[in-house]
């Protein structure tokens, strides 16, 4: 069944945001994607952080290399490793400063929603930017979003903010699905031990009544992968740490599925 007449292929959208920067979300995000597509679903990816757009990197999109336009309104997406991909990053020079107001932000959000030919799909992914602004707010004005997934460390400072994205979505009314938890610990490249270099996560989780989906551990390959435009779950599809993006994965299809059972079971109050 299709989010919304502006994405009439798409069957769920996931939004993928945090409280604050610097807690991995689009590493998780990309790496998530991918996962989904290796499991077997078809899936798109949208980068939501319009002033801070890193998915291009994280992918290997060529700087230059931009969208087509298929007639004079629609657009088509880049595709990666099997994955369409619409991102601010891919209309902007190398060093350009996105500099607008909420109503410009909209505008475009709209456009990667309504003119991207984003084909038939089981998941568009969103990157959201860092917080809780305009994009968040516009996001979930434009369509309804099928559920989300709150990506956090282990520290104290920096759950603090998440549980402000966590109340974020619970006043938009977007479900969430979980929690990812990135960088849960430092695994060493020699003997592979692992460290909680950012402390434990302990039962915060079912405190606040969410799922975790899965723990991410720090890996040098995984920034390194990143960096160099191919994502570890695309580089190393035998590595322990894409085995546990796959797991998330599988989590979060499962949580969105009965989430939509439960949704097609409710019926509307008689008035």
């Amino acid at each position: 069944m299709a989010t919304s007449n502006r994405l009439p292929g798409v069957k769920n959208v996931i939004a993928v945001g945090s409280g604050k920067g610097g807690v991995g979300k689009s590493t998780v995000a990309v790496n998530l994607a991918l996962a989904l597509k290796q499991e077997g679903a078809k899936v798109g990816l949208l980068d939501a952080d319009i002033y801070g757009p890193s998915i291009p990197i994280m992918c290997g999109v060529k700087e230059g290399e931009k969208p087509k336009l298929q007639g004079e309104t629609r657009i088509l997406p880049i595709v990666r490793f099997g994955i369409p991909l619409m991102s601010m990053g891919f209309l902007m020079g190398s060093g350009e400063a996105v500099v607008w107001r909420g109503p410009m932000l909209a505008k475009m959000l709209q456009q990667f929603l309504e003119q991207v030919e984003w084909g038939d799909l089981d998941y568009l992914i969103v990157d959201l930017p860092p917080g809780t602004g305009d994009v968040q707010l516009s996001l979930s004005q434009l369509i309804p979003m099928s559920g989300a997934v709150v990506v956090t460390t282990p520290q104290d400072v920096a759950f603090a903010d998440v549980s402000r994205a966590i109340r974020m979505f619970q006043m938009t009314q977007v479900p969430i699905l979980g929690v990812i938890e990135n960088m849960s610990s430092f695994s060493c490249p020699h003997c592979h031990h692992e460290t909680p270099i950012f402390g434990e996560s302990a039962d915060r989780y079912k405190r606040l009544d969410l799922v975790l989906l899965g723990k991410i551990p720090l890996e040098v390959d995984t920034r390194v992968a990143g960096d160099q435009g191919v994502p570890i779950v695309e580089r190393a599809p035998q590595s322990s740490q894409t085995e546990k993006f796959r797991a998330i994965a599988r989590q979060l299809a499962a949580a969105q599925g009965v989430r939509n059972s439960q949704s097609e079971l409710e019926l509307p109050s008689l008035q």
